[in-house]
């Protein structure tokens, strides 16, 4: 199905005004198990860089992440002088709202930019670099790799969030068609995407599984069902709130147990890489 209409739908609702736009942040947060492992990798490495840093969104889409990255670092009396963030993304009109909302906000550390990713690159230019569900929708995802090695600093991160070919884009055989048409592949293999990086320039590269056996149980309940549901009809809309109700209070517990443990296997990929 098109995901991506049943997202612009969303992000049109909660883009009526700022505070919407928030809860809305809130909500993708709560819901995506993706955010959950992002925020805790996030937290793990601001614990290693406190001073100044200056961070790249690389495919930024509705500014959720950038949102949460614009409140960690150090608050100074005179305002924000820590975490400079770039984000980027190649629609206009995500780019322009985004601006227009962090601007409202007084965010001056933040600046939305249009770019095409396998164009992009600013030599030596960031600490860190984050990609979530970016490179699936991107056939050239070597040369990627290789902008984003140019534009890290040296000791600079990279942190990709996409999803594996253990059923990634809820693929599981040949006869299966992937549940977001807007992929160009259904999944990365583990050792794929570490040789791949590997064979851009990074010297160290460690990836490990997300949407393990509960958070794939979570994925159906909280985002694949709702989504099909939209897609059928948007009455499903005002229906939305009571189905969270009921079944959030499972997703969380189930998507807590997934962020901690261990996976042998998964829908999911977290792959960090150092310059």
């Amino acid at each position: 199905m098109r995901y991506d209409p049943i997202k612009k739908t969303l992000g049109n609702v909660f883009n009526a005004a700022p505070p919407l736009r928030i809860l809305f942040y809130k909500l993708l947060d709560l819901l995506l198990l993706r955010a959950w492992h992002i925020h805790m990798e996030l937290r793990k490495w601001a614990q290693r860089n406190e001073n100044t840093v200056h961070i790249l969104d690389a495919g930024s889409g509705f500014g959720q992440y950038t949102y949460f990255l614009s409140g960690m670092g150090k608050r100074h009396p005179d305002g924000w002088q820590g975490w400079n963030i770039k984000a980027l993304d190649v629609k206009a009109d995500q780019v322009c709202d985004c601006n227009e909302f962090f601007n409202s906000l007084g965010k001056k550390n933040v600046v939305f930019k249009i770019a095409d990713l396998t164009k992009f690159r600013e030599e030596n230019a960031f600490d860190l670099i984050l990609s979530v569900d970016v490179m699936e929708h991107i056939e050239e995802d070597v040369l990627v790799f290789k902008n984003f090695f140019s534009s890290l600093k040296p000791g600079g991160m990279l942190l990709i969030s996409t999803p594996s070919d253990k059923g990634g884009s809820d693929v599981h055989g040949e006869e299966d068609e992937s549940f977001i048409e807007e992929h160009v592949r259904d999944g990365y293999n583990i050792d794929q995407i570490q040789e791949k990086l590997k064979s851009a320039g990074f010297s160290k590269v460690y990836a490990r599984y997300s949407y393990g056996p509960p958070g794939q149980i979570s994925w159906r309940l909280s985002m694949k069902y709702p989504i099909l549901m939209l897609g059928v009809s948007k009455i499903f809309f005002l229906i939305l709130p009571f189905y969270y109700l009921v079944i959030y209070p499972f997703s969380f517990v189930l998507n807590y147990i997934d962020t901690h443990a261990i996976h042998n296997t998964g829908t999911g990929l977290i792959v960090k890489a150092w310059k």
